[in-house]
């Protein structure tokens, strides 16, 4: 076995040792019933994707599907991640009302709200309650903390009723494999490094994120697909894509930002200004109509919570640095909020001196804006770090692609070179054949 080889995989070892340790605590310790039942699944497919990965390192077996790294991955996305989320949607009581007990919850409370939000944008033409007629105090609950483009998840249930396959985390998982398909399509279906998935996809903030809530997980796929248009296809696309991504969730923002520089620095001032003004045709059009309906709830729902500003505050406590040093006192969240703001400085210089040149350069600085972002934020959650895990992988993903598009061809095929066979052992265990013709601009 190459060293190469030898080192993938005692990197495989380190991902699913601690991935294992991951699910277990949850298993044990979590408030949280739908986070127990995905620790009890999930420790038990980290396990056995250990397992596999410490045959491949002390063995030498020549059964294909064993010594192939992305056999682990496979295991991993089936316990960890399909399993429990078929079991969760299926143990989930349509007669059940969620309240102050967290242990029995089959679902987290963002499942409700998208599907809540459907259900009034039916009736009512905005998916945002009036809290003033709620007749108490408004509850961290009671908000609607998402763009009008986030409700499309919760009409299945709206339409068809309540039912295992109308559940929002379903369109969640299913929406985000199509967004990546059509991803991997424009950038050439690329070989995808394993690494690169187990990041993105199996990591168990993923498969944990997918499994109880599910809302963040089609944002990041988007925001992978959106960087993929901005370079290989039309700017009015890309527009289209992060138009969709900021009325879902603002969490985007900082991902628009990034996109935007890298157009304007690859394919000029006109592509950038189709890219915006793309940006605010498609977005006016899916929220001045709801914002027509109740401007004031739409203004405390998606921007004042958010911001800490509603007539509730945000329930979003973890324990990261800025948390920590906000709970100080006025000094402390003044602290945190000047570390957040010289932080900021430094990712726009670091955009203007050194832009983006391609998707993984997108994915790069994204995901050190927003995990900068979440780790200083006065009041964040630790949840939220899928985000830049997530485009990391991406980000390997897409560097992976930009290599193979490069690389020399080795016969009159003009096939890429690779290992006779596919080494089992290389980063490049492959997934779809390489074509990178892509769609060009």
């Amino acid at each position: 076995m190459e060293r190469t080889g030898r080192r993938a995989l005692r990197l495989d070892l380190l991902f699913y040792g601690v991935s294992l340790l991951f699910a277990a605590g949850n298993a044990m310790f979590s408030e949280f019933y739908g986070y127990r039942v995905w620790g009890n699944f999930a420790t038990a497919g980290y396990l056995l994707a250990l397992t596999v990965s410490v045959v491949q390192l002390v063995t030498s077996t020549k059964v294909r599907w064993l010594a192939s790294r992305w056999t682990p991955v496979v295991v991993a996305g089936l316990l960890a991640g399909v399993v429990p989320l078929f079991v969760l949607v299926f143990r989930r009581d349509p007669a059940f009302v969620w309240g102050n007990w967290p242990w029995s919850f089959p679902a987290q409370p963002e499942v409700w709200v998208v599907e809540r939000s459907a259900s009034l944008l039916l009736a009512n033409g905005t998916p945002y309650p009036d809290l003033g007629l709620l007749g108490r105090a408004a509850h961290p609950d009671d908000y609607t903390p998402y763009g009008p483009a986030m409700t499309v998840f919760g009409l299945p249930r709206a339409l068809f009723g309540d039912g295992p396959l109308t559940d929002s985390r379903i369109a969640f998982a299913v929406v985000t494999v199509l967004v990546i398909v059509l991803a991997l399509k424009v950038t050439g279906r690329p070989r995808v490094p394993v690494l690169a998935a187990q990041l993105a996809a199996v990591s168990p903030l993923t498969l944990l994120t997918m499994v109880v809530a599910g809302d963040d997980i089609p944002v990041i796929a988007l925001i992978v697909l959106g960087a993929a248009l901005a370079f290989r296809a039309s700017p009015i696309w890309a527009g289209v894509t992060l138009a969709v991504v900021i009325t879902m969730k603002l969490t985007a923002l900082p991902a628009l930002a990034v996109i935007a520089v890298a157009i304007v620095a690859t394919r000029g001032t006109r592509a950038l200004l189709i890219f915006f003004g793309t940006v605010l045709i498609t977005s006016a059009v899916l929220v001045i109509p709801v914002l027509s309906v109740d401007p004031q709830s739409f203004v405390e729902h998606v921007v004042l919570y958010p911001a800490g500003l509603g007539e509730a505050g945000s329930p979003a406590a973890s324990p990261l640095p800025g948390h920590l040093i906000a709970q100080l006192g006025s000094v402390g969240h003044a602290v945190s909020l000047a570390l957040l703001t010289l932080a900021a400085c430094a990712i726009a210089g670091w955009l203007v001196i050194r832009p983006p040149r391609d998707p993984a350069d997108v994915m790069l600085r994204t995901a050190v804006g927003l995990g900068t972002a979440i780790i200083l934020a006065p009041a964040t959650r630790w949840g939220y770090l899928v985000y830049p895990l997530a485009m990391c992988g991406a980000m390997l993903g897409f560097a992976a692609a930009r290599k193979e598009k490069t690389r020399t061809p080795a016969g009159p095929t003009g096939d890429h070179a690779r290992p006779p066979g596919g080494d089992p052992d290389s980063d490049d265990d492959p997934v779809a054949s390489p074509d990178t013709r892509g769609i060009q601009a």
